[in-house]
């Protein structure tokens, strides 16, 4: 006998499995989802290459928590990506970071908090939010291997 098997029945709703046993637990889970966007920026008051001009191809890696729906679905991840797309990509792919962000050094450590209050802003506006999901961490690499990590517990008023 090889080491793959061919189903001989698919499962079926309402016959094998109902809709109550689609939901397995109530805890909290957490889904991540990377995306890219391409942008050229520069460096105020910077002495060093980045304060001439520049790209990157940055990558956003975005990690959202809450609890499984009936289904056990928490955020299905389609709706990830058009968060983020109508919220971050449309506004940044292919733009000058200087012009279309708020007044700023175009820094990582300063985009991601940014990118964080737009995130956060649109799960409040679909009602995700509300649900108990919640953005728990942002991950925004300018290159392969330089980046800035945000954590949920980071963002809240501590001073």
């Amino acid at each position: 006998m090889s080491g793959y098997e061919i189903p001989q029945k698919v499962q079926r709703l309402y016959e094998d499995i109902q809709p109550s046993d689609l939901r397995y637990h109530t805890r909290r889970v957490a889904l991540t989802k990377e995306f890219t966007f391409d942008s050229a920026h520069h460096l105020h008051l910077y002495e060093g290459k980045c304060k001439s001009m520049h790209g990157h191809t940055y990558k956003l890696v975005m990690t959202l928590s809450g609890y499984v729906n009936e289904i056990g679905i928490c955020v299905d991840f389609s709706d990830m990506k058009r968060i983020y797309e109508e919220t971050i990509k449309q506004r940044l792919d292919h733009r000058y970071l200087n012009d279309v962000m708020p007044l700023m050094n175009t820094t990582a450590e300063n985009m991601i908090v940014w990118i964080w209050e737009q995130l956060d802003r649109r799960l409040i506006e679909e009602g995700l939010t509300e649900k108990g999901t919640r953005l728990e961490e942002l991950v925004l690499y300018e290159t392969p291997t330089s980046y800035a990590t945000l954590k949920r517990e980071w963002m809240q008023d501590d001073r």
